[in-house]
């Protein structure tokens, strides 16, 4: 049992597909049951010029800020490692993200090491001193304005550049249920809000009753909104949701 701890569990794992073999992976490495059920679909802008236009004119910028892997994905296939200027930093708000700057070969990422928000980027040291500076924030179609709007307040120029966009798949509600799953794993608010949105009573109620693991405690706080029982907040990655997982079920059966 101790190499399985999660033998016997189903376990719904929601993030988009091209993400998710990671955590299926381990989930069925220690005995558990994945059921893949992507909640957001990704794909790359409709518009690329801003994109692109940025790409031709680094230089012009200080800092580029990735929100998030899917922004690295999309983002750095029209940049290039190899064309950044010496003089533009580049930050992320997370850790995922920065691993896969540093994957792609940028070597130098302003990161939060604990906290993986905005909130938790604005405090570091390298963010306050911005007035004057022209920043780049790279992320999907839409989103927080948080850490634009502050970095405006502290005297930046901010500019949002679209890299992917994200899209609602067709949901089979029916397989989900009947999967009748002990655990679901969400990394996003808006993937959680199409979970409820495609759910009626008293599926929702079904639903709800199984363990829901979340990485911020401000998803966490939606899904009690919406009648979580059991809500988790894990750390950041596929490290913080297996060990949540594995701590999870070994309290549950002791």
């Amino acid at each position: 049992m101790a190499e399985h701890p999660l033998a016997g569990l189903s376990i719904v794992v929601t993030r988009p597909r091209e993400q998710a073999a990671e955590l299926v992976q381990r989930i069925e490495r220690l005995g558990g049951k994945p059921l893949l059920f992507p909640l957001l679909e990704i794909a790359p802008a409709a518009d690329v010029r801003a994109l692109r236009e940025l790409a031709q004119h680094l230089a012009a910028y200080d800092l580029l800020i990735f929100i998030s892997p899917n922004a690295v994905r999309y983002g750095m296939a029209e940049i290039g490692a190899r064309n950044i200027p010496a003089h533009l930093k580049i930050a992320a708000v997370g850790q995922g993200s920065a691993k896969s700057l540093r994957d792609s070969g940028i070597k130098q990422v302003i990161a939060p090491a604990d906290r993986f928000d905005s909130e938790a980027l604005l405090a570091l040291p390298e963010l306050h001193n911005v007035a004057g500076r022209r920043v780049a924030i790279l992320r999907g179609d839409g989103g927080r304005e948080l850490l634009g709007d502050t970095l405006k307040a502290r005297g930046a120029t901010v500019e949002y550049v679209t890299c992917y966009q994200r899209s609602k798949p067709r949901f089979d509600a029916a397989s989900l249920l009947a999967a009748a799953p002990d655990a679901v794993t969400v990394t996003s608010s808006e993937a959680l809000g199409h979970l409820w949105q495609m759910l009626e009573e008293p599926a929702r109620a079904r639903l709800a009753a199984a363990a829901l693991f979340v990485p911020h405690a401000r998803i966490a706080e939606l899904a009690r909104q919406q009648g979580w029982r059991h809500v988790v907040v894990a750390e950041s990655g596929d490290d913080g949701m297996t060990a949540a997982l594995v701590a999870w079920a070994h309290t549950n059966r002791n």
